[in-house]
């Protein structure tokens, strides 16, 4: 059950090897650069220093999940339409993994919450510019491979197609296919309190033009546990649940007066992961999130261990490349590897 919990800055606890999959680029800016390109670029914010930044767009008590979407609005328009400021973001993101002691991440956002080109609306309420969310995606895609080569952390994307925005989602699917080298799938985000948006027309057009759609892994998923029969059946599917603990606790996901889901997933040995959402929003680094399910919850190391390795079996690498991920795990937690342990027990 849950304990009190009050995370700061955390820092990483040594020679933690850890696999990241449920993280929002647009939420995991550092303060400073988006102060340094609110300057450069004359576009005013509310805050002239980074404490007074936090004090704005950070949240420290819960919120409602469309007070923490707003908290975009005041920080997105000095990193939006920006070439320069898109490529250091992404780069940046990659540095600030490393140092979380992060090996392997997929890291998902909007190309057309970027762009200021060749979409319709142009968000954030920027002037028309000349960068379309194609030209996004190309530059996310080399910072990244670049902050890969630098820091030692091997990154992939996701694409999000937004709930309220339909008329964006089949172009969503066509970059998806043309950056396939580096990005690795399609999420669906947004304000999940839109009735029927999941299948809004646009949204479905898009769904038709992938060859194979399936749900491989669950954003948050809290609310399948209230179903008892969707739970069992998910589980029998190995179903992946990317969990965000201290994310669900600001955004009102889960009511701390309950036990959370996450500990009934640990019970059952469920397929599992541990990640930020949004750490720039919620002031954190995956270590709160670690932290949080220790010291609240009685997780253990050994649990940090396998929901990492069912993380990284849950990854969206092509399967050789998984394969050298998990090698990295086992190795790093002294644990045999799979053909190891396939020569041990014939």
């Amino acid at each position: 059950m849950w304990r009190s919990f009050r995370p700061v800055y955390i820092a990483q606890e040594p020679g933690r090897n850890q696999v990241e999959l449920h993280v929002h680029l647009d939420g995991a800016i550092k303060p400073e650069t988006i102060l340094y390109f609110s300057r450069k670029r004359g576009i005013a914010l509310p805050a002239e220093t980074v404490e007074e930044l936090q004090d704005i767009i950070c949240m420290d008590k819960p919120l409602s999940l469309s007070s923490f979407l707003a908290k975009f609005n005041y920080y997105m328009p000095a990193i939006a339409g920006s070439r320069e400021a898109i490529k250091r973001i992404a780069y940046e993101f990659v540095e600030t993994k490393a140092k979380e002691g992060v090996v392997y991440v997929e890291v998902r956002y909007s190309p057309h919450l970027l762009a200021n080109c060749k979409v319709e609306p142009i968000p954030w309420n920027q002037p028309e510019g000349d960068l379309t969310p194609d030209e996004v995606v190309a530059l996310v895609s080399q910072s990244l491979q670049e902050g890969e080569r630098d820091f030692k952390v091997k990154v992939r994307s996701i694409l999000c197609c937004l709930r309220h925005q339909p008329n964006w989602s089949l172009e969503v699917v066509e970059l998806c296919q043309k950056y396939q080298q580096t990005v690795v799938a399609i999420d669906l985000a947004g304000d999940e309190t839109i009735k029927g948006s999941s299948l809004f027309p646009g949204h479905v057009k898009a769904y038709e033009a992938v060859d194979t759609l399936k749900t491989e892994r669950l954003g948050h998923g809290y609310h399948t546990l209230e179903d008892e029969a969707l739970y069992a059946r998910l589980r029998q599917e190995n179903m992946h649940f990317e969990i965000c603990p201290w994310s669900s606790y600001l955004t009102g996901a889960w009511k701390s007066d309950t036990e959370h889901a996450v500990v009934r997933l640990k019970n059952d040995q469920a397929n599992y992961s541990l990640n930020t959402d949004d750490p720039l929003i919620f002031k954190s680094t995956l270590e709160t999130d670690y932290q949080m399910t220790k010291q609240g919850m009685d997780f253990t190391e050994e649990e940090f261990k396998r929901l990492n390795i069912n993380a990284a079996k849950s990854s969206f690498l092509p399967e050789d490349e998984k394969k050298q991920l998990l090698d990295l795990l086992y190795k790093a937690y002294g644990m045999p590897s799979l053909d190891a342990a396939a020569g041990q027990h014939p």
